[in-house]
């Protein structure tokens, strides 16, 4: 798989994507390895640059921030993929926890490649926007890789994206809990 054409695809032709996905061979590892590894990282190298382009004395902090949060960002990836498989039964699908995995996988693309604007943080909000990208790419994604009815997609897409803000919830805690008093002045 090419990275940089899969990104581009499935940002730019989800629909036509996500029936070439559904039919790649492969695993869990693999798709960690040629693939989330790298794009699950761009908002967490973002953040680090930005937080240490404009304050070197907290890059120490940004540094174990930034890894916490690539580790939790890859295994929320996971957890989703789990939840997502569960619930397919629910929502007229199909359980297939590798095409669960790849519909979370691949469906993050817009938000991790949305951190992008981590570099510069006043631009930090735009990085929301793509994320609201990703709520469409999960949500053209579930008929054709759960087997859901497409008129029961935007349910499950619905329950998807709660069960993914409680996770970042988590997420944002457990990193702000590594984050110095000083740093939360400077922002």
């Amino acid at each position: 798989m090419n990275l940089i054409q899969r990104v581009q695809d499935i940002l730019l032709k989800p629909k036509e994507t996500w029936p070439a996905i559904e039919q790649e061979t492969g695993d869990v590892k693999s798709i960690y390895k040629e693939y989330l590894i790298y794009v699950a990282a761009i908002p967490a190298v973002a953040q680090l640059l930005g937080v240490g382009l404009f304050s070197l004395r907290f890059m120490a902090a940004g540094l174990v921030m930034a890894v916490i949060g690539y580790l939790l960002a890859l295994a929320i990836v996971y957890g989703l993929a789990l939840i997502a498989n569960e619930l397919a039964p629910s929502f007229g699908g199909t359980k297939n926890l590798l095409n669960a995995f790849k519909l979370m996988a691949y469906g993050s693309t817009a938000s991790y490649v949305g951190g992008i604007f981590y570099l510069i943080p006043a631009l930090g909000t735009l990085a929301l926007l793509a994320a609201l990208y990703g709520i469409y790419l999960v949500y053209t994604g579930i008929p054709v890789l759960m087997k859901s009815p497409p008129e029961k997609a935007p349910a499950y897409t619905a329950v998807l994206i709660v069960c993914g803000i409680v996770a970042m919830l988590v997420v944002g805690g457990i990193l702000a809990s590594f984050m110095p008093l000083g740093f939360m002045a400077m922002r």
